[in-house]
């Protein structure tokens, strides 16, 4: 009894974060297939050089962050606004990826990639303007299990564009 109300617990938290992350009531989907990295992703990773870098996955080329995991787009996120809407219980969700380099490095992503600064002095790193995040439940590399959460977040293309229509998360 107590291992199936923990359970019940931990799913119901779940749905409360992803709620806090946008969407409408009512919203569903199911979630992918995980993708897989290139060796060139890889062995860029065992580098740890860039901190932006891309990878091939289901839906294609995608941007990544320097351990290989998948950076999403938010669509609440107004661009060139120089500030992030994910706050919250949604940052617990979507954590920003951040740097420590005002000049973050990148390795095959062609859009213009910078940093602002979350509401804890970090540097988060965007590209085209806009916040980049990770999934919580992205576990490992290759992972694209946030595409199309709650119909807001979205992975990111090398050319920095938001990758629509494929393979749709939670």
């Amino acid at each position: 009894m107590k291992k199936q109300l923990g359970i019940g617990l931990s799913a119901l938290a779940l749905a409360a974060a992803l709620s806090a992350c946008g969407g409408t009531a009512g919203t569903t989907s199911s979630s992918s297939a995980p993708a897989t990295t290139s060796a060139a992703s890889s062995a860029a990773s065992s580098n740890a050089a860039a901190e932006l870098k891309t990878a091939t996955s289901s839906a294609g080329q995608i941007v990544v962050d320097g351990k290989g995991m998948s950076v999403y787009f938010f669509t609440n996120d107004v661009k060139d606004s120089g500030k992030s809407a994910c706050v919250d219980a949604c940052v617990a969700m979507w954590p920003a990826v951040t740097t420590s380099s005002a000049t973050p490095s990148v390795e095959g992503v062609s859009g213009s990639v910078s940093t602002i600064t979350t509401a804890d002095g970090k540097k988060q790193v965007t590209v085209n303007g806009l916040p980049v995040y990770n999934f919580a439940n992205d576990k490992a590399p290759g992972d694209i299990l946030g595409q199309g959460v709650k119909g807001v977040w979205y992975l990111v293309s090398p050319a920095g564009e938001m990758i629509k229509g494929a393979a749709p998360g939670y």
